[in-house]
Order: C-alpha cells, then structure tokens, then sequence
C-alpha cells in the first residue's frame, strides 16, 4: 500500500462551547435569533417579525420553543418583563454576539504575514496569562487541562470582545455624516 497524500494537522482554532450551546446554535432559526438580539431586547412577537422579514414563516409557538432552547443553553435571557392591562410581556437579550460568515478562499494567503507577526506578540502575553490560570491539580489531569484552556479562552475572549465592542461604539459615535 502506498501513500498518496499525508499531511499533518496542526491545530489553528478552538470553538468555546459546551454541548448545549453547540446544540442551540446549529438550528438556522436560533442562529438568526441570536443575531437579532445582539444588543436589542425584543418580544417573542417582534422576533418572529424579524424573522418574517428573512423569508422565516413558522408559528410563533415553534418561535417560544426556540427561545426556550437557547434560554436553557445560557446564549440569551429574559432581560425585561412588563405588565400591561393584566397580560405580561416578555422581553429576550443576548450577551452573545455570533460572529458567522463566509471566509473567503484567499484569506490564508492574504492575511498570513498580519496573523504571523501578530499572533507572536500575542502567544507571549497569552502565555504569561496561562501560567496564572493553573489551578491545583486534580486526578483527572485531562479535565484539569481542558478547564485550564476553557479559562485562558474565556479570559481572552471576554477581553477581545470588550475591545471589539468598545471600538465598535466609539466608530458609531465619531462617524462623519455623508
């Protein structure tokens, strides 16, 4: 038997994600609702209009029950409830932002040098962040590394996403009006 091709696979990206979330958000609908919620607070009502608007036409009943799902799974919650004339209205929020899109078939080759120079920088402050974040060890050695990497990448995600989001709002503030 001869080898017609090998190549070794070097690991460039870790997803976070428990097992509910990953469940949650491989549904297309939940999906499209975590991207209407970020940073909104809407009814289950004015989540289904949303949805119509992408071509979406399910009852509003399958609607709740995606809420309920993603709920469950921590990606949104329930972040306001009003009464009104003795009926309650819930409204639904996400801390989450899905970042989902298409890479484009020469992104390797037209960002390798940025991603290069750039994550060098990065590792030594990531692994400086590494060595504070080992705990006490436990007998299941595996468990402890994978807990380990979860909270370096929970640390350095929340930062990256404090850093996004607040570049974000600056850009939306000192637009120029066209």
């Amino acid at each position: 038997m001869s080898t017609l091709l090998e190549k070794p696979i070097k690991i460039h990206r870790i997803l976070t994600s428990n097992s509910q979330q990953a469940k949650a958000i491989e549904d297309v609908t939940r999906s499209k609702i975590l991207k209407i919620l970020y940073k909104k607070q809407l009814t289950a009502d004015q989540i289904l209009e949303e949805l119509k608007k992408t071509g979406y036409k399910k009852a509003l009943t399958t609607i709740r029950h995606h809420l309920d799902i993603l709920k469950i799974s921590g990606l949104i919650e329930l972040v306001k409830i009003q009464e009104s004339r003795g009926s309650i209205t819930k409204f639904y929020g996400t801390s989450t932002k899905l970042l989902e899109f298409e890479t484009p078939e020469d992104f390797e080759l037209k960002y390798a040098t940025l991603i290069k120079t750039t994550s060098g920088k990065i590792e030594n402050l990531v692994k400086t962040i590494s060595q504070r974040t080992i705990g006490k060890k436990n007998h299941n050695i595996e468990e402890n590394k994978n807990y380990n990497q979860y909270l370096l990448l929970e640390i350095i995600n929340r930062a990256l996403t404090n850093v996004l989001e607040s570049s974000r709002s600056l850009n939306s503030k000192t637009k120029v009006p066209r």
